[in-house]
């Protein structure tokens, strides 16, 4: 998408980042995808062998150079993960994948990013707990399902009760909002909802999906966001972390509005307060 290209530049030009804060990941390799992928799924990915069926499920066209973006896109997410632990916050401008099962990809997620990050910190042992704080318009169904009975990942879905997934799988926590919600009630339902969250999950690290898919003027979010307050709920989740010394780790998810300034604007202004607030 076009925003991938642009919000880089608009945050370099605008001195909010400086070129020696990006950082390039290499592909993901197999047995990290493993971690919470099916073995099987896996091998048919990268033999790129998914049937039709399965590929107009993920809305993708066949590709092994869509393959290739996946992989450095999962691993990117994993890279931030570690930087998050290390520097306080971290993100992906890419990623967001929560709608990719153990053993499918639906509504273009092939592999679900915030599930292997937080898969391969376990694994490695440096967190014992994290939370997947998502607040995307969809709800990240492939999230709640991966980590169905694993306390050690608490699952949180503030979405759209009639949008995309129409049938939703059961988060630790699902919020559901009703069509044309806006800023004062959702504002409220975020500073309502995310002490709670923290206070269940206790975690290492959050995982935070800012999907700008909520604002008013997004073509498929249903909701009724202002710009202003899809950047007051961003302050809310990250000055929430920051003075509990949470690590943050934040991927861009969504962002369907028909002027890109929209798009770009509403993403741009997460990294502006994430500055702000770490910096």
């Amino acid at each position: 998408m076009e925003k991938y290209l642009l919000l880089p530049e608009q945050l370099l030009y605008e001195g909010t980042l400086s070129h020696d804060q990006f950082f390039c990941p290499p592909a993901l390799p197999p047995d990290h995808m493993r971690l919470v992928h099916d073995a099987e799924y896996v091998q048919r990915m990268l033999n790129n062998t998914l049937s039709d069926k399965e590929l107009r499920s993920i809305g993708f066209p066949r590709s092994e150079a869509l393959i290739h973006r996946e992989r450095v896109i999962m691993s990117g997410t994993v890279q931030a993960a570690e930087y998050a632990l290390e520097h306080g916050i971290a993100a992906n401008i890419a990623g967001g994948t929560h709608h990719a099962f153990a053993g499918h990809g639906e509504g273009f997620c092939l592999m679900n990013d915030f599930a292997l990050a937080a898969a391969f910190l376990l694994r490695e042992k440096k967190i014992q707990r994290a939370l997947i704080f998502d607040l995307d318009v969809h709800q990240g169904n492939g999230s709640a399902s991966i980590f169905a009975g694993d306390a050690r990942v608490f699952t949180f879905s503030m979405h759209g009760r009639n949008n995309y997934p129409h049938r939703k799988e059961k988060s630790d926590i699902d919020v559901e909002l009703d069509d044309h919600t806006g800023d004062a009630e959702y504002l409220e339902l975020c500073r309502y909802w995310l002490p709670k969250a923290l206070k269940l999950s206790l975690p290492d690290i959050v995982f935070y999906l800012c999907g700008a898919d909520v604002l008013a003027t997004d073509k498929l979010g249903r909701l009724a966001l202002s710009r202003e307050g899809c950047k007051q709920r961003d302050r809310i989740v990250l000055e929430s972390c920051h003075r509990q010394g949470i690590p943050v780790c934040f991927a861009l998810g969504g962002g369907y509005s028909p002027h890109i300034r929209d798009i770009v604007e509403a993403h741009a202004n997460t990294f502006r307060l994430a500055a702000e607030i770490y910096g």
